[in-house]
C-alpha cells in the first residue's frame, strides 16, 4: 500500500473513533513508529490519538510497556504471548482504550527456526476485553513487510471498533 492509502485507512480509523470517544495507543517495536507516523498526519488526530510506544529492545519491551522478561526469554519478542503484553501495557500506561500492538522480523535478517522474515504479530486491544492477536507471514523487502504490517493494522483496528460498536 502507499502512504496516500495508508493515510486514508487513517482517516476513515480516526473518524470511527471520533465517533465513539475512544482514544488510541501504539506500541511498535518492527515498524518503529510508522502506524503512530500515519495517524498524525491526519489533521485533527490529537482528538483520538494518545501516545506511541516504540519498543524495539527487550529492556525497552520490559521498562515502557511491562513485558515480563521471563516472558521474552522464554518465547522471543516475535511471539504471541510478547505481542499481547505488549497491548495490554500499552492500554494500560496509557489514557488511551484502544490499541494496537506490533512485533516481528521485518528482515533482511534475523529469521530463526520457526520464525522466517516477514514473520509479524499483530494484537488489538479494547478497555478490558480481551485482546485479539494474529500471526501474519508478509512477503517482500524490509519496506514492503512493515508497508503490509501497518495496514495489517489499521485493518485490525477498523474491525475491531466496527465489533465492538456492533456488539455494544
Amino acid at each position: 500500500p502507499s502512504d496516500a492509502e495508508l493515510f486514508v485507512q487513517a482517516q476513515h480509523f480516526g473518524d470511527a473513533l471520533m465517533a465513539q470517544r475512544l482514544k488510541l495507543a501504539t506500541a511498535e517495536s518492527c515498524t518503529g513508529g510508522w502506524v503512530s507516523k500515519i495517524v498524525t498526519e491526519v489533521p485533527g488526530c490529537s482528538d483520538w490519538f494518545d501516545c506511541a510506544f516504540v519498543a524495539y529492545s527487550y529492556e525497552a519491551k520490559e521498562s515502557a510497556l511491562g513485558v515480563p522478561r521471563v516472558m521474552l526469554e522464554q518465547f522471543g519478542a516475535v511471539s504471541q504471548e510478547v505481542v499481547t503484553a505488549m497491548v495490554r501495557g500499552a492500554l494500560s500506561r496509557s489514557r488511551a482504550n484502544v490499541a494496537c500492538s506490533i512485533t516481528g522480523i521485518a528482515g533482511p535478517s534475523g529469521a530463526v527456526p520457526g520464525k522466517p522474515v516477514g514473520t509479524v504479530w499483530l494484537a488489538w486491544g479494547r478497555g478490558h476485553h480481551p485482546p485479539l492477536a494474529k500471526r501474519f507471514l508478509f512477503e517482500g523487502d524490509r519496506d514492503a513487510v512493515r508497508r503490509q504490517t501497518v495496514r495489517a493494522a489499521f485493518i485490525g483496528l477498523t474491525e475491531l471498533i466496527a465489533e465492538r460498536d456492533a456488539n455494544a
